[in-house]
């Protein structure tokens, strides 16, 4: 797979075959990132459910200020973190912990979280009632899922699209 847009396009991203790791396809994130803007400029992005990384390095390669990418399945990390490093991205950390458990210790505000949890899980709804103490003002919530996902009252679905199998969503606050 390759990063799509940025001062890294082109460059290839390696993943090892994991069950549940599926990358978010290119016509998506380039959908997605339509959507946000095409730079990511000073921004402070966390990429909740890592994977294949495609998410976060395509932020990092647009300019995020910080990329945080959380994977708690230590063989995905560790070639996470080999892609990281061969593409030279100081401005992204990666911890290896499980999604939610870190969401919950986070206290610095993101201006887009990239929520891609595995593809059957029902986590999205436990996660994002964590969110809003964990989102600066005016920040965004990408929320990828394998049916229609409807967000309560306290999010609006600012945009939305389906391809494939994959439904997908850019979310923001409702007071916002």
């Amino acid at each position: 797979m390759r990063i799509i847009g940025g001062s890294h396009r082109r460059r290839l991203i390696e993943f090892p075959d994991a069950e549940g790791l599926r990358p978010t396809p290119d016509r998506v994130r380039e959908t997605v990132f339509n959507w946000l803007g095409q730079t990511m400029y000073g921004l402070r992005c966390l990429d909740l459910f890592a994977g294949s990384g495609a998410l976060g390095l395509e932020a990092a390669s647009r300019g995020a200020a910080e990329v945080v990418m959380v994977e708690r399945n230590r063989v995905v990390a560790l070639a996470l973190q080999k892609n990281i490093k061969n593409l030279g991205f100081s401005n992204v950390a990666l911890h290896v912990e499980d999604g939610l458990e870190f969401i919950r210790q986070q206290g610095k505000p993101f201006d887009v979280v990239f929520l891609d949890p595995p593809f059957r899980s029902k986590l999205l709804p436990a996660l994002l009632p964590l969110l809003p103490g964990r989102l600066a003002e005016g920040g965004m919530v990408y929320v990828e899922s394998g049916e229609p996902f409807e967000p309560d009252a306290a999010w609006r679905v600012v945009r939305q699209a389906k391809a494939g199998a994959v439904y997908y969503q850019l979310l923001g606050r409702a007071e916002a």
